[in-house]
């Protein structure tokens, strides 16, 4: 049974949300238009009502077409949802790389256009969560912030975070216009924002946790042999799945394996809950585009570990061998 969890003062979003730019974007071929409907109405029968999109995930075709389909799917459930998107990035389409470098565009102007175009996109009269998608070194997060306030008074927009927030730019930003969560990558093999929660706690600050599953590997579903399409999906060059992590990471899944066993539950359910149990703030957002999944990454809230145990598994996290993994798209100046 999916619970509920508070995004700083105030925002009830389900303890585990769903990541939708696979359907679109990153993951191989996009899903087909009515099967992609469907399972994200499916999310939400399941007990899931935080979605989360960015104006970014898109097509070849269509740019934006993941905001366009996470509106179609949740027009008729608008007021039972939280959707959550993002502004203040595009990508280098002079790039040849499957995961084209990121560039960072926060300049006031240009939030704004992004927002009406979110808007429209999503068929709706609000944004529950309106995330900044990376810092930018060129606008001040006070600039930001204030930016933020506006489109918070003129009802455009709900509440705001930062993905990849730093503690400087977090505080900052939050003394203009408080910050209800960060967005940050976050999974048993990429722990460096654990150093945030403190910050976090101090000043009442939701964190989003995006890649739980490190892109998928903690499911222990994929082996030395798994492949993917070097032209559309980030899995290709992410040095979690090449033949030498395989063996790098037996031991770690290994271990996932057992204990899911121990609890009657799956891998992937006992990274998520890991995470759940360790803070009351986290919120994970696994990406998936099959009903199956999404039903076993709900089930996650029901795997209770213990804080004792939380503590072990970090203890073995710290000391268990483990390969690189990927840790996000380049970033390159506009």
């Amino acid at each position: 049974m999916m619970t509920n969890r508070v995004l700083g003062k105030d925002l009830t979003v389900s303890a585990v949300g769903l990541g939708c730019m696979g359907f679109s974007h990153a993951y191989g071929a996009p899903t087909e238009r009515r099967e992609a409907v469907r399972a994200i109405r499916a999310a939400f029968d399941l007990g899931y009502t935080m979605f989360d999109t960015a104006e970014t995930y898109g097509t070849a075709a269509d740019p934006h077409d993941n905001e366009k389909l996470v509106g179609e799917a949740l027009g008729a459930i608008r007021s039972q949802v939280q959707i959550v998107t993002k502004f203040g990035i595009r990508f280098d389409e002079t790039s040849a790389a499957v995961n084209k470098p990121l560039i960072p565009d926060a300049r006031p102007q240009v939030i704004r256009a992004s927002v009406e175009g979110s808007l429209r996109r999503l068929g709706t009269d609000h944004i529950d969560l309106y995330f900044q998608h990376r810092m930018d070194p060129r606008v001040s997060p006070e600039e930001v912030a204030g930016i933020m306030a506006d489109l918070i008074r003129e009802g455009k927009i709900t509440h705001w975070g930062i993905s990849e927030a730093s503690e400087d730019y977090l505080r900052r930003a939050h003394k203009v216009c408080p910050v209800t969560a960060v967005q940050n990558r976050y999974s048993m093999m990429a722990r460096q924002h654990e150093a945030l929660f403190p910050v976090l706690e101090e000043l009442h600050v939701g964190f989003v946790a995006f890649s739980p599953m490190a892109n998928g590997l903690l499911t222990a579903c994929y082996g030395k042999d798994s492949k993917f399409d070097s032209k559309l999906d980030y899995r290709s060059a992410m040095p979690q799945f090449t033949a030498q992590a395989a063996e790098q990471n037996r031991e770690l899944l290994t271990m996932l394996r057992n204990l899911a066993a121990e609890k009657g539950a799956t891998p992937a359910q006992i990274s998520l809950a890991w995470m759940l149990c360790k803070k009351p703030y986290i919120v994970p957002i696994p990406g998936s585009r099959k009903v199956e999944r999404m039903q076993e990454n709900a089930g996650a809230a029901g795997v209770l570990l213990t804080a004792d145990e939380v503590e072990e598994l970090d203890h073995l996290l710290d000391t268990i061998p483990m390969s690189a993994v990927f840790g996000g798209s380049s970033i390159t100046a506009r």
